[in-house]
């Protein structure tokens, strides 16, 4: 592993006979300050297998020029990538572009999650950010399979109308590829289990290869993230996947 400052890694692996190596990242930075420029870098070996944590919320201060990440994501035949990271909470005129890129190999297992927030709900801060921008790209064997391209701009249009975030405040997404092809068996089953919360409307649709993408609409951090969890806990049941049960810490 290698870092600079404000980065740190830590090996936060509590079982030695896991399967799985858990990594989080840290950072002795508050969170990402105007001008900042992240650069992320994660290869999976083959037949190995990864669970990267972050240390907390992403927070997203005021801005005028902007900050921008990079994440570049290699995962290796039969290796596994986990990344379900804290949600991000833009505060008021802030601007962030993220741009990630993974590249699968045959075999691989992904499991990407995201939770996008508001910005601080209980200062009032009610989508006063004034950029945040995503986009994700997935390659299985260097050919492209997925595209996902994530724009608010608070400014250019009204974010609680139809087709967006339709009154909700919070939104989550996952993506994942391995296993066999997801079935509509358990696309239901993860159907049931969503409908159970309150509170949220979501969609999930078989993805172009291996998987399944997925989007939830809520007003509430936590309970997004449990949802996220959830859901990848069934995907792992159902696809026979020898992935161990994953936390947040």
């Amino acid at each position: 592993m290698f870092f600079s400052p404000p980065f740190k890694l830590a090996d936060v692996t509590e079982n030695r006979r896991d399967p799985f190596l858990h990594i989080m990242q840290m950072s002795s930075s508050p969170g990402i300050l105007d001008g900042d420029r992240y650069h992320i870098k994660v290869e999976v070996e083959d037949d190995c297998h990864l669970q990267l944590h972050t240390q907390s919320y992403q927070r997203l201060f005021s801005m005028v020029d902007g900050a921008r990440q990079e994440m570049e994501v290699h995962v290796g035949k039969g290796a596994s990538f986990v990344y379900l990271p804290h949600p991000c909470v833009p505060q008021e005129n802030s601007i962030f572009n993220a741009y990630n890129k993974i590249f699968l190999s045959a075999g691989a297992t992904l499991i990407w999650g995201e939770v996008i927030t508001c910005g601080r709900k209980l200062n009032g801060e009610l989508f006063r950010f004034s950029k945040y921008h995503s986009k994700t790209e997935v390659f299985l064997n260097n050919k492209l399979i997925i595209k996902e391209n994530v724009l608010l701009k608070p400014e250019a249009g009204n974010l609680h109308g139809m087709g967006m975030l339709e009154g909700f405040t919070h939104q989550a997404g996952l993506i994942f590829h391995g296993g066999e092809t997801a079935s509509e068996a358990t696309i239901s089953a993860a159907c049931e289990l969503l409908e159970t919360q309150t509170d949220i409307i979501f969609g999930i649709t078989k993805g172009p290869a291996s998987g399944i993408q997925m989007r939830i609409l809520g007003n509430k951090s936590e309970q997004l993230i449990e949802c996220l969890k959830i859901v990848s806990d069934l995907l792992i049941t159902e696809n026979n996947l020898c992935l161990p049960n994953y936390r947040f810490c």
